[in-house]
């Protein structure tokens, strides 16, 4: 088991003052299978009114609204979670109980169907049916998709930006860790296989000193359906473990980015993102 904290600031600058903006975030974990979380709580300048909820997926999202002039909105979410690696399923339920299942379930459905941000171009789907072909269990199928395209992917800053698909990442081989994700969502769901996006964090250095702060990032990873949720870490081509964070879930980045919003007064505005993370255990 290991304890980490989490000091998550983003926001935006204006170029001049938003008379107004309303946002909502989802940058704080709950407690699941595999973490309790000590401490999470969320720092809004300038100060607002908080209204938290679960949405759809059960990501705990937090609304809230500024409503005088300000030249700069910045959240921070700062957690405390006890992290530890979750029992791995091992009886992988077959493709005739899986395809059963699937039209019972809207979450199952849900998480089948594609979206903009994931629909495969001709090469995934050439690659979805040839590793399906091979004859393996949903697992060792869903397992294979995430290692090919884990491997075949360079991960890169600059060559995609936050509205990019898998059709745009795909080509280029590269991307950043939403990016890999998406592709694999878009085999994995070709496939036949329910998988979804998971949002989170990940402390990046298993060499860093107890009580070193790491630079690092939100994180983004896949889990797919084979009887029970299974998670897999395409961009580093590792199980869920110690290091990870979760945070949320949904089909796609769109549906638990860590911050938007709408905003009135000027036409640009500059997002900043810092992280930073702390074993402290």
């Amino acid at each position: 088991m290991s304890r980490l904290r989490i000091v998550h600031r983003t926001g935006f600058r204006y170029e001049r003052p938003a008379t107004a903006s309303y946002n909502e975030a989802r940058m704080l974990p709950h407690s699941r299978e595999g973490q309790f979380v000590l401490q999470a709580a969320l720092e809004i300048t300038p100060q607002a009114t908080q209204h938290s909820y679960a949405d759809f997926w059960e990501t705990r999202v937090s609304t809230f609204e500024v409503l005088t002039p300000h030249e700069m909105l910045s959240v921070t979410a700062t957690s405390v979670v006890d992290v530890r690696p979750e029992p791995q399923n091992t009886t992988s339920i077959d493709w005739d109980e899986l395809a059963a299942r699937i039209p019972l379930s809207l979450t199952l459905a849900e998480s089948v169907a594609q979206t903009p941000a994931t629909a495969p171009d001709e090469e995934m789907l050439e690659l979805a049916l040839r590793i399906e072909a091979e004859g393996g269990d949903v697992d060792d199928t869903a397992f294979e998709i995430c290692r090919v395209v884990g491997e075949a992917m360079e991960y890169r800053r600059g060559v995609t930006g936050v509205t990019s698909t898998a059709r745009d990442a795909w080509p280029a081989r590269s991307g950043v860790c939403q990016d890999i994700a998406h592709v694999a969502l878009g085999v994995l769901r070709a496939a036949g296989i329910p998988a979804r996006y998971v949002s989170g964090y990940l402390h990046p250095d298993p060499t860093a000193a107890i009580g070193q702060p790491v630079i690092g990032e939100s994180h983004a990873w896949v889990e797919w359906y084979s009887g029970e949720w299974r998670g897999y870490d395409p961009t580093n081509l590792t199980e869920i473990g110690e290091s990870h964070v979760y945070v949320g879930h949904g089909r796609d980045y769109g549906d638990v980015a860590p911050l938007r919003g709408v905003y009135a007064g000027p036409s640009a505005s500059e997002l900043f993102v810092e992280v930073e993370i702390t074993r402290l255990d």
